[in-house]
């Protein structure tokens, strides 16, 4: 049974995390090749006695690799962060959408001003006309 929870997490945080898993194999695979690129770099420069070159061949070997290695790490250590990340916002985003809704139901009661109010709410509309015969 520990076997089944095991895999049951292991595909669920597959899935969950596909994408930079990908990112992450692609990742190692390009500095995998970049390893066997320069071994043919190598081979091909000694051949054509262009020794000079073989620094700069190095150090792009190593820049790839690293580059590629210190991302890779950076992606696994943020995949927790941006689930929090994602959550809060999600959050964030329904609060909004809540003030927007109570802001346009108060604007619809407000729309009109408070001598609009006083006219529509007053038991007896008079005009000048029925003020002068009163007098």
């Amino acid at each position: 049974m520990f076997k089944q929870v095991k895999s049951a997490l292991f595909w669920y945080y597959l899935f969950k995390f596909r994408r930079r898993v990908i990112l992450i194999v692609l990742l190692l695979i390009i500095a995998l090749f970049a390893n066997a690129i320069y071994g043919d770099v190598v081979e091909y420069l000694k051949l054509k006695d262009k020794l000079v070159f073989l620094e700069m061949a190095l150090i792009s070997k190593w820049a790839i690799i690293i580059f590629n290695i210190v991302f890779s790490v950076y992606l696994l250590l943020t995949m927790f962060k941006n689930e929090e990340e994602q959550s809060s916002k999600k959050q964030n985003k329904k609060e909004e959408t809540k003030r927007k809704e109570q802001t346009k139901e108060s604007k619809k009661e407000e729309k009109f001003t408070a001598r609009e109010k006083e006219f529509l709410y007053k038991k007896k509309l008079r005009s000048q006309a029925d003020l002068l015969v009163e007098k």
